[in-house]
């Protein structure tokens, strides 16, 4: 048990800090985060007319049938379109949020530690293999799989995935070895 604590403590701060070398100091995700001169007058729009939420445009009210959710996507083709996550008030509570991702990090990394613990005389090249497996997996089933839909850039996802799940498995290929 103290050693599968030690590697989810040690690999979940291992993923916070490459996490947040690549989103903060780095900013290698700046393009998933771009400006607009008119940024004041879109949010005034939207405040004046949207609810708080998430929204995808064009998009049929709910109870839509299938004839007219086909018909407003044909009419859509070729048309501009958005996604908008829109909030009332922004709040920043970084010490929370920061909290809550060393969490998540932690449980990702005490998970995978579990489970690659349950492989006999696993090799390091083993662990390094299926630690960045898992992190190429997270990555196709989630951010991949919206990015065809959404048509949003992923490839520093990718390279986040890669890197930090290497990094996390050279730590896991040393510990859990010994």
């Amino acid at each position: 048990m103290k050693k599968l604590i030690i590697a989810a403590l040690v690999g979940g701060c291992i993923l916070f800090i490459y996490q947040f070398l690549s989103w903060g100091l780095l900013n290698l995700h700046r393009d998933m985060q771009s400006h607009t001169s008119n940024q004041e007058e879109v949010l005034n729009y939207l405040n004046e007319n949207l609810e708080e939420g998430f929204y995808f445009l064009p998009a049929v009210p709910e109870g839509a049938s299938m004839e007219e959710e086909q018909a407003a996507m044909d009419a859509a083709i070729g048309k501009p379109w958005a996604q908008v996550y829109f909030h009332k008030s922004m709040t920043m509570n970084m010490g929370v949020n920061m909290a809550r991702g060393g969490a998540v990090d932690f449980l990702a990394i005490l998970l995978l530690a579990w489970v690659l613990l349950k492989i006999p005389n696993s090799s390091f090249s083993t662990i390094l293999i299926a630690s960045i497996s898992v992190g190429v997996i997270g990555y196709l089933t989630t951010t991949y799989t919206r990015s065809i839909w959404y048509e949003f850039p992923t490839i520093m996802d990718l390279v986040d995935s890669l890197v930090s799940f290497g990094l996390v498995g050279v730590w896991l290929g040393y510990w859990l070895r010994r």
